[in-house]
């Protein structure tokens, strides 16, 4: 038998959708940082971010959007790029056991030879894979049109913005990778990593209009991912706590799965 051959099957049965997440990626990139010169200092756009409620400003990220720094976070790492690399962390998470399980074709993988453990580690290592792919990408398009589009993000910035943004994909696919072990039902592995992404931009944006609000930045992986604005800051340590709990889902996930019931 091949070494891994979960891992290498699922990212060989992976790889258009793969690259289409990446066309998609450098879509959104490719579209909006350019146009950073013309928006960041342009008196009519500040007039219009100026007369939005300061709220909204602060929840979408748009109070440092005259920098280069905050323009990248307000279109690509916290909005348009988060929402599409959470969309494609929870369909992977969703579909790493609970989609095979609704398919009936995981109790023929596991009469195979497959212990339950190996299963669960090589279709985690092929998300991570995937995941460390798309954000590495972001992170080379970034790098590539920071001087051409004028955003002035040191490298250490670009760096940080990038595993920040991995973190963020990891935590919504672990959690529905565990939802998914738990249950063996993909929408509620769905439900359960989709929800995990929508409450943390919640609490963030619940935390951001109101003092008495800010402890809710505490419960909310949005917030360590970019409270701090890691293009402008660099790395933070709060960021550690996405992996930390990437890592928890994980191995629930392979704990929970080994004890589980599935027919076999």
């Amino acid at each position: 038998m091949s070494a891994l051959p979960l891992f290498r099957r699922a990212l060989a049965d992976s790889w258009r959708g793969l690259l289409g997440w990446m066309l998609g990626l450098a879509a959104v990139v490719g579209m909006y940082l350019p146009l950073y010169p013309s928006i960041g200092g342009n008196p009519e756009f500040i007039a219009i971010i100026e007369s939005l409620p300061p709220e909204l400003v602060t929840a979408l990220s748009y109070d440092q959007i005259t920098t280069g720094s905050g323009y990248t976070l307000g279109t690509v790492h916290g909005l348009i790029g988060f929402v599409l690399l959470t969309i494609a962390a929870v369909g992977w998470g969703a579909s790493a056991i609970a989609g095979d399980e609704e398919r009936g074709t995981l109790e023929l993988t596991l009469a195979h030879g497959v212990s339950r453990h190996q299963l669960v580690l090589e279709r985690l290592a092929a998300i991570v894979v995937k995941l460390v792919a798309l954000t590495a990408w972001v992170t080379l398009l970034v790098a590539a049109l920071n001087g051409p589009s004028e955003l002035d993000i040191s490298t250490e910035g670009i760096l940080a913005g990038g595993v920040a943004l991995l973190g963020t994909g990891l935590v919504t696919a672990t959690i529905g990778l565990m939802a998914g072990a738990l249950t063996g039902r993909r929408m509620i592995a769905i439900g359960a990593g989709a929800g995990i992404a929508v409450l943390g931009y919640a609490l963030n944006a619940l935390g951001n209009q109101n003092p008495d609000l800010e402890w809710l930045h505490a419960l909310s992986p949005y917030q360590w991912a970019y409270g701090t604005n890691p293009l402008e800051s660099g790395f933070d340590a709060s960021v550690g706590l996405l992996y930390a709990v990437a890592a928890l889902a994980s191995a629930v996930a392979v704990l929970a799965f080994r004890r589980r019931d599935v027919g076999v």
